[in-house]
């Protein structure tokens, strides 16, 4: 099994998250012994769409992306459209690539990658609805249940939680990407 024990992962969401592409790689990351902080735009708890509850470690405004190797971006329709309107999510988002660090999302959790603009030539996957979006800001789109890009590990709905989580782990075992960039 691979050991993460030395690598400290932030999972943006906030309230209308989708239950299970939460906690799933919440529950792989933390077996694999990383440390993990979810973070949102408020304080206090979030609350999926299937009403699963999280506590939220730091907000959008107190997180800082040379403190995590890595991001999660979970879906869930409300909730990626919520997070992406938050200008220091997308930002904290956008910095992890300048940082050349992993990032995964999964379903809606794309949307926020258009907005931090690092989608520029990159090939990504997410819940089809998406993909003019993503490939509007810049990314060739494919149906596939998981595409890494770089560092970049996306994939398109609960159905695809097995292979997202593998190279999830994967991605963060291997560490800073070259080729993750804004």
């Amino acid at each position: 099994m691979t050991h993460l024990a030395d690598k400290r992962i932030a999972i943006l969401a906030t309230d209308g998250y989708e239950d299970s592409e939460l906690t799933r790689p919440l529950s792989e990351l933390l077996k694999h012994e990383a440390a993990v902080d979810i973070i949102s735009t408020e304080p206090g708890m979030i609350t999926g769409k299937n009403g699963h509850e999280a506590r939220v470690a730091r907000t959008t405004a107190d997180a800082n992306a040379e403190d995590y190797d890595a991001l999660v971006l979970p879906g869930g329709v409300a909730n990626g459209d919520r997070i992406r309107l938050d200008e220091q999510a997308v930002s904290f988002t956008r910095s992890f690539f300048a940082q050349h660090k992993p990032v995964a999302a999964i379903c809606h959790g794309g949307w926020i990658l258009a907005d931090a603009d690092v989608l520029e030539n990159r090939t990504v996957t997410s819940y089809p609805s998406l993909k003019t979006d993503l490939r509007n800001a810049g990314a060739t789109w494919v149906d596939e249940e998981v595409v890494v890009d770089q560092g970049l590990v996306t994939s398109r709905t609960p159905d695809d939680l097995d292979a997202f989580c593998d190279k999830l782990i994967e991605e963060i075992a291997e560490g800073r990407h070259h080729g993750q960039t804004v």
